[in-house]
Parts: structure tokens; sequence; C-alpha cells
């Protein structure tokens, strides 16, 4: 026996969104995720209308993770990451973004204590974090409504969808 504990990996995603010099910003973001987490699975880009706000469109996508560290230390990473990219921490939620990356789903963890929400609402809220999600993860279950994101991607309202696969 080595002495080592293995500590237990859990399967993570986060969503991944830039509207300011997304070319940059997104496979950036990529880079330094994929030095952080382990066996990494990144879904279809997506280019999306941005919401609740007049702007330039969004690059959106998913990325699963595994990881052994707890649900706050992989935020404070995602949120470094997002400083490093030039995010500033204005008080607007719906505004231009340079990088915006949201832990949306840790394994089978439910949090909702104000700074952090897992699973995010946003998930069966807006097509650009469903249908990636759907993607790569099709067969996992919502940890609240234990529908698989296949399913919830099925069921979701399709009408005036603004968002685009991009190849």
């Amino acid at each position: 026996m080595s002495g080592v504990l293995n500590k237990l990996m859990t399967t993570g995603f986060i969503s991944v969104g830039s509207n300011i010099e997304k070319e940059t910003h997104v496979p950036s973001s990529l880079s330094a995720l994929k030095k952080h987490f382990k066996n990494i699975i990144i879904s279809s880009l997506f280019e999306t209308k941005a919401v609740g706000f007049e702007g330039d469109d969004f690059h959106n996508l998913i990325v699963q993770f595994d990881s052994s560290l707890d649900a706050k230390s992989v935020a404070k990473i995602l949120r470094q990451i997002e400083l490093d990219h030039g995010r500033t921490r204005d008080s607007r939620k719906y505004a231009a973004r340079t990088l915006d990356l949201d832990l949306i789903i840790y394994g089978e963890l439910i949090i909702n204590d104000g700074r952090l929400q897992i699973p995010r609402d946003e998930i069966d809220r807006y097509a650009f974090v469903l249908e990636p999600l759907a993607e790569i993860a099709p067969d996992f279950l919502h940890p609240i409504s234990h529908k698989s994101y296949a399913q919830l991607w099925n069921e979701f309202d399709k009408t005036d969808l603004e968002q685009t696969k991009l190849p």
C-alpha cells in the first residue's frame, strides 16, 4: 500500500460563454480548464443571441470534467480563470463579458447558499446550456428533476430559438 489515499472523483459540468473577443477567450479558457481538471469532454460550440440585453452574439459550450476538489474550490478556480481573461465583476447579470464560467452540475450535489447554486437553474431555462449538455451527457440525470438531459432537451420549448451549432 502506497499510503496515498485516492480521493473520490466527482464529475462536473461547466457552462462556458463569451461575447467579447470570444475567438480568443473560449479556446484559452479550455486550455486553462485542462490544466486544472481531468477527463475533459467538450461539447460542440454554439452561437447564441445575447439574452436580456443588446449585445454581440455569444459563443457557448459545456465542458464535462472530473475532479477530487470540493465544489467551492472548483468555483474559486473558475472565478480566477475568468479574472485571468479580463472578466470584471460588475453587478449586472445581463451584460457583455470576456468569459463566463459557471459550475452548473457537480455530481449529485444540491447547493443553494446564495453565492453558489448547484444545479444551476439555467440548465432547463436556456438552450445555450441545455443543448450542449444534452449533447455530451444525454443519459445523465438532473439531480432535482431526475430527468435525463436528453429528455429535458426534447421537452424544451424551441419556439424562437436563436442558436446555431458551429462547425
